[in-house]
């Protein structure tokens, strides 16, 4: 019997010690306030942090909400970002929407799911948690998690005299569908920081939309009025954060001699003339010369990328005056002759010129890789994926390129 006491007694505090730590990992919302690095913002014409310069190396990770909501997928939303920051990654691009689509976070206009939302809310505290920061967009140009598409559809179920997809730009009831999911997001307050997101600092910018595109006007003036209006009606709302649009890249008319640098076609923006817009903090460019240009080789397609970022990184720093950010480009294994190698030195020759932009006094401040998955995601590959613990040479790369971008930041500091 006193032996038996000896191992109850022994069990107990067992069980007290265990409990004593699970109460300790209880989240503390004060804590994470005051825990809070600051919000990323722009001196003169630089990416800025607590006042001194921020360069980054980021990637994409659109997905991480969706998979968020489930909460017995989480561990790969943790799986990513504890990844990343161990290859010095700071700044992660996602999505903060899913429209009328198979676990829809907007499931009709105004209509939300919760369970989604607090996916959303896991995402941002487990970014906080692995320091790092999030872009987040608000909704999609293609049909992908619904978009403008389902946007203009949702319109024409209500009624709505829609004449094409492109009247997600001009009419009023569409754009105040936009504006209202606008308005539910900036203000959510997190279910577990219990803090806002307009007042979050983990949330280094908005994104007003992915990619956006305009076939019925390719002179980027539709976009350029939509734009002005969302970019003015996000910052009346929220003026802490940054603030950016999405786009691609493609030039319009606003100097026509820069449409030599497009990949043989336009879509309907125009780089100068709608990153100029005041409420616009910095510019962003997509890359993919192996989908634009598939019918030339690799070395006509490295030469246009050359030419792309110097284009638009000469522009940013000369017209803009504004931070420059290579919010996507990576390397398909659906590309022919692809190997892990050739991804690899693609990715390298990528990383290389933008630490040149940057060390030459260039706005350029970081780039964001298309994309990170977790292990046991194959659902979500497109063959750009990178599984970061699956593809330790790649890690090694972006690794390199995380810590030449933080050294650069500090050089510059010390230099200022």
């Amino acid at each position: 019997m006193a032996s038996f006491n000896k191992i109850t007694c022994v069990l107990a505090l067992l069980f007290l010690s265990l409990a004593l730590v699970c109460k300790a990992r209880v989240f503390d919302p004060v804590k994470y306030s005051r825990n809070r690095r600051g919000f990323v913002s722009i001196k003169g014409s630089h990416f800025a942090l607590k006042g001194s310069p921020f360069l980054f190396n980021g990637f994409n990770s659109y997905w991480m909400m969706t998979v968020a909501a489930d909460p017995n997928m989480r561990h790969q939303v943790t799986e990513v970002f504890r990844d990343a920051s161990a290859a010095g990654m700071s700044v992660c691009r996602t999505w903060a929407f899913a429209d009328g689509s198979s676990n829809a976070l907007q499931l009709s206009p105004g209509t939300y799911d919760e369970r989604v939302f607090q996916g959303l809310d896991f995402v941002i505290s487990e970014a906080k948690r692995f320091k790092i920061y999030l872009i987040l967009s608000f909704v999609n140009n293609y049909k992908d998690y619904g978009g403008r598409p389902q946007y203009a559809q949702w319109a024409r179920n209500a009624g709505v005299q829609v004449n094409n997809n492109d009247d997600f730009y001009t009419h009023p009831v569409v754009k105040g569908y936009y504006r209202n999911h606008v308005q539910r997001v900036i203000s959510r307050i997190n279910t577990i920081t219990k803090v806002a997101y307009k007042d979050d600092s983990t949330i280094m910018a908005w994104e007003l939309m992915n990619e956006p595109r305009c076939d019925v006007d390719y002179s980027g003036r539709t976009v350029n009025g939509w734009v002005q209006e969302m970019a003015s009606f996000v910052k009346s709302i929220d003026r802490k954060h940054l603030l950016t649009i999405g786009m691609e890249g493609f030039y319009g008319d606003a100097m026509p001699e820069k449409k030599q640098f497009n990949p043989g076609y336009q879509v309907g923006t125009d780089f100068i003339s709608n990153h100029l817009i005041r409420e616009i903090d910095f510019a962003t460019i997509h890359a993919y010369p192996d989908i634009w240009l598939a019918n030339q080789n690799e070395d006509a397609q490295m030469a246009f990328m050359g030419k792309w970022m110097q284009s638009h990184t000469a522009d940013a720093q000369a017209i803009l005056k504004k931070p420059l950010v290579i919010a996507e480009f990576g390397k398909s294994n659906k590309d022919p002759g692809f190997s892990l190698n050739s991804r690899d030195l693609y990715m390298n020759a990528v990383y290389t010129n933008i630490y040149k932009f940057a060390r030459n006094g260039g706005t350029l401040g970081g780039s964001l890789v298309w994309q990170v998955l977790a292990q046991g995601m194959q659902q979500y590959g497109d063959g750009y994926e990178i599984v970061l613990s699956e593809n330790p040479t790649t890690d090694n790369v972006i690794s390199r390129q995380s810590h030449a971008m933080t050294t650069l930041s500090h050089l510059v500091s010390t230099n200022n």
